[in-house]
């Protein structure tokens, strides 16, 4: 076991990286396309219910982003941390952090369902829902809530997989889970067989039973079968908070910025409200669209990241740079292909989901106004990769904040000049914004790091 995570390690530096890239981004990109599809079928179903219910969905959204920056933040700082502990040899640690995922998911899970079940409608309302969706929205957040605790043990276990090398198990894991949603979202919506007609709460539950599907998978192949590369005790889920402290020193930047985005979609949800229900809806809908094609994005990322900790830690700059180019400009390419076949086929492409003609113009023109700048998004998001990868925590932070920045600025304003279209066009406005200043940062670490080649030759790199 030991010679084959050493390989795994090994190859990070050494083997072609086209290769390289696609071997590590690839099973990420699959899980998360998956679970988008399982989004734009939720939709789709939710749809037959009329516009109202895909807005209420919307306005629940800046909710689930915050649980997701929860689970975001915790993961990354777990996987951080056992995998340079695991580096290190010292698998008895490895093994008391993994523990910790247990008490992190009961907490923040009992936590959620408490304040989204004590306070549901100041949340909605806060969201921007309208009254015409309150009573849609507040049954599909009460049931949602109670689902918490397993989205956020099966995220947590999935990073502590990746983190020992294992990248297989967590897309099937999130493979099983999204099938079992799609399958139970129609039976349950519609009351099908013997299932009862529960409307948009089927929704709900649906994504409930499909969370606690993945989380029991993990829990069966970590805990049950023993089959990971952890082993763990019942002595090491007590909370250690030296560990903790490690984690969140890592993972707490991430989740304040994934918390940004949360605050921002509320803003955006109460913009999009001022215009109407079906604002809202069609606002939704294409931003589950629009999700399918950001997907190639965070699978690439997820395979950069190692990329670039090994070869920035083995001083391979070289190496390094020619990874983030090729992943930009690879990315680039699939994703100006998606927005022509996007901007063309919009109206169709809303038309799956609805029969409402004014939901279908407004869906369709958000849509073609996000997709015109997604083709920059890749090498953007790109860009602070390669500080997440180099640990700079502070730079990543930087660049995910201006582009938070520069979007609720521009719904502010934009709206007031071009009415709906101007919330539209807020997302092309801060793609460029952090494209540019994204691309300004990573050219300043560029010329940093080949000055220190030439101050030290021996940082020699392939």
């Amino acid at each position: 076991m030991k010679q084959e995570l050493h390989e795994s390690t090994e190859r990070l530096g050494k083997a072609p990286l086209g290769k390289l890239i696609l071997r590590l981004s690839l099973p990420g990109m699959v899980a998360m396309i998956t679970m988008t599809l399982y989004n734009l079928v939720d939709a789709f179903w939710v749809a037959k219910l009329g516009h109202e219910a895909i807005a209420a969905l919307t306005v629940v959204m800046p909710v689930q982003i915050f649980t997701l920056a929860v689970g975001l933040g915790s993961g990354i700082g777990i996987g951080s941390l056992t995998s340079r502990r695991f580096g290190e040899g010292n698998i008895e640690t490895t093994n008391h952090i993994a523990g910790q995922i247990f008490g992190l998911a009961a907490i923040f899970g009992t936590l959620s369902i408490l304040v989204y079940t004590l306070f549901t409608q100041p949340l909605l309302t806060l969201g921007g829902a309208t009254p015409d969706i309150m009573d849609y929205a507040t049954k599909f957040l009460v049931i949602i809530a109670f689902g918490s605790p397993f989205f956020l043990f099966q995220g947590l276990s999935n990073e502590l997989l990746r983190a020992s090398g294992d990248a297989l198990r967590p897309m099937i894991f999130s493979i099983t889970a999204a099938v079992t949603n799609i399958i139970l979202d129609p039976l349950l919506i519609f009351g099908i067989g013997p299932f009862p007609e529960m409307g948009i709460g089927g929704a709900a539950l649906a994504t409930v039973i499909s969370q606690f599907v993945g989380a029991f998978l993990a829990f069966s192949y970590i805990i049950i079968l023993r089959k990971s590369a952890y082993k763990i005790r019942l002595s090491y889920l007590k909370p250690d908070f030296s560990i903790l402290r490690n984690v969140y020193s890592v993972g707490f930047p991430t989740m304040l910025t994934v918390i940004s985005e949360s605050m921002t979609f509320i803003i955006l949800n109460n913009v999009l409200s001022g215009f109407g229900s079906v604002a809202l809806a069609a606002g939704g809908l294409a931003m589950r669209v629009i999700d399918l094609a950001y997907m190639p994005v965070f699978g690439a990322a997820e395979g950069l990241l190692p990329i670039i900790g090994y070869n920035f830690g083995a001083r391979l700059f070289r190496r390094l740079w020619r990874s983030v180019r090729i992943t930009s400009i690879g990315l680039s390419g699939i994703l100006g292909i998606l927005s022509i076949f996007g901007i063309i086929f919009s109206p169709q492409i809303t038309g799956i989901f609805t029969t409402e003609v004014e939901l279908i113009e407004q869906g369709a023109t958000a849509i073609r106004i996000f997709l015109f700048s997604v083709v920059i998004f890749g090498p953007a998001n790109m860009f602070i990769t390669t500080f997440m990868g180099i640990g700079k925590g502070k730079d990543v932070f930087f660049l995910s904040m201006v582009r938070q920045a520069v979007l609720i600025a521009s719904l502010l304003i934009l709206p007031r000049i071009l009415a709906l279209n101007g919330a539209w066009l807020s997302m092309p406005v801060a793609d460029l914004a952090g494209f540019f200043i994204g691309g300004f940062w990573v050219l300043r670490e560029y010329k940093r790091q080949m000055k220190s080649m030439k101050v030290n030759p021996v940082y020699e790199s392939l």
